[in-house]
C-alpha cells in the first residue's frame, strides 16, 4: 500500500474546511472479512472492554496487541507520513510548538519514552441497540492530532443505522453535528481533540468529538486507527 495513490491535496483541503475527509473503498471485501473473522482470536488482542461497563455506550471493543497484524500495521505506516505533515501544519496554524517526526517508528519510540507502550488499534463491535457516545481518544501526553476509522460491514445488508457522527464545538456557540456517510470498506479521517479554523480574528482551536448512532439491527464492525500508543 503506497500513499502516494491518495489525493492528499484533497485529503488536507477536506480536514480543513469539514473537519473531516473520507477515502472511498481503502481495502478490499476480503481485507474487511478477514479482519471481522480474526475478532474471535483472542491471540490477536491486548484488551476487550465492554462500552457498557464503563459508561462509553454500549457494544464492545478489543485493543490489538504488538506485533499488530500485517494489514493493520501497513495502515499505520502508510498514512502516518502525509498525516504528520497535515499535523505540523496544524501545529504551526494553532502555535502550540509540536513536532511530529516524519516516521512512524520515530514518533511511536517518543511514545514510548513516555510510557506509553501500549498499542492503540482496535476493532469495534457494535450489534443491535448498540451506540458509542461522543467522545475523545486520549492516551496520553503524546497525542497525535489525527486518526482514522474504516467502515468493515455492509451497510443494509449486515446492519442499519449506525452512522458515524463528529461534533465540533467552537467558544461561544452551539455545537454542529455532521453525519459521515460510509460504505464498506470506507475510511474516514478526522480530528482526535482540536483542529484550527480560521475566524474573523484569527486561527481559532475547534474542539471535535466523535461517535456512533444507535444501530437498529444486525451487526457493524470497524476498524480504527490511532497513531499515539496509551499508557
Amino acid at each position: 500500500m503506497r500513499s502516494d495513490v491518495f489525493d492528499w491535496r484533497g485529503i488536507e483541503e477536506d480536514l480543513n474546511q469539514n473537519g473531516y475527509a473520507r477515502i472511498k473503498n481503502l481495502l478490499t471485501p476480503d481485507e474487511c472479512a478477514a479482519l471481522i473473522d480474526g475478532y474471535s482470536n483472542g491471540a490477536l488482542y491486548r484488551s476487550h472492554i465492554v462500552m457498557q461497563q464503563h459508561g462509553y455506550g454500549q457494544g464492545e471493543y478489543k485493543y490489538y496487541a504488538y506485533p499488530l497484524p500485517d494489514l493493520v500495521a501497513k495502515l499505520r505506516d502508510t498514512f502516518y507520513p502525509p498525516l504528520a505533515r497535515i499535523a505540523n501544519n496544524w501545529a504551526e496554524r494553532l502555535s502550540i510548538g509540536t513536532k511530529y517526526p516524519e516516521l512512524l517508528a520515530d514518533y511511536t519510540a517518543q511514545c514510548h519514552a513516555a510510557g506509553q507502550v501500549r498499542p492503540t488499534p482496535l476493532i469495534l463491535k457494535y450489534k443491535t441497540g448498540d451506540y458509542n457516545r461522543l467522545h475523545q481518544d486520549l492516551y496520553g501526553e503524546h497525542l497525535f492530532p489525527l486518526q482514522m476509522t474504516v467502515l468493515l460491514s455492509a451497510r443494509d445488508s449486515d446492519f442499519e443505522g449506525g452512522e458515524f457522527i463528529l461534533t465540533e464545538q467552537r467558544v461561544r456557540q452551539q455545537s454542529r453535528a455532521r453525519v459521515v456517510p460510509l460504505q464498506r470498506a470506507d475510511a474516514v479521517i478526522f480530528p482526535v481533540n482540536q483542529r484550527p479554523v480560521q475566524g474573523k480574528n484569527g486561527v481559532l482551536q475547534v474542539t471535535m468529538r466523535h461517535g456512533v448512532s444507535d444501530v437498529w439491527s444486525g451487526n457493524r464492525y470497524t476498524l480504527g486507527i490511532i497513531f499515539h500508543d496509551a499508557k
